[in-house]
């Protein structure tokens, strides 16, 4: 019961009763609901940014995964969410993961025309050269939508 309770209050955004709940329930940090999504993920994905305060504050793995692999990074990185990108890369977040299927952080940037996150990754060491599970990197699903802008970001 708390645990829905507790996931429930990270899709809101309610940092009191996330607060409150682990306070008496501190293993939920840890839990994952059925799709296998972290708090942390989970509240990234919703640009909750005080709740990812909270949670990395708590000591929570930035680099936890999903039941597909992705990470809170990967969320955000899709969702154009800069200010949690910044805040999940200062904590640590690897910027390199992949997922199941070999998706970068860039690669979710780049197909999903987050310019500027794909810039903040490679200012963080995003390798360019990454390749998901067909073999193409993230300059290639650039050129496969059109996205002419990240050419030069993307040809270093």
């Amino acid at each position: 019961m708390e645990q829905e309770s507790f996931f429930n209050a990270i899709r809101t955004g309610d940092l009191n009763k996330i607060k409150s709940l682990v306070k008496q329930h501190p293993e939920l940090l840890t839990v994952k609901d059925k799709r296998g999504s972290t708090p942390l993920i989970l509240g990234a994905y919703y640009n909750h940014q005080d709740v990812v305060e909270y949670l990395l504050q708590k000591g929570v793995n930035v680099d936890e995964k999903d039941g597909t692999g992705n990470t809170a990074l990967m969320g955000v990185c899709f969702k154009g969410y800069k200010d949690i990108a910044e805040l999940l890369m200062k904590a640590g977040a690897d910027v390199n993961t992949t997922n199941a299927m070999g998706s970068s952080c860039l690669i979710f940037a780049v197909t999903f025309n987050q310019l500027e996150i794909a810039q903040l990754l490679v200012k963080h060491g995003a390798d360019i050269h990454v390749r998901d599970a067909r073999g193409h990197t993230a300059l290639d699903h650039a050129k496969m939508q059109g996205f002419r802008h990240f050419q030069s970001l993307l040809t270093q």
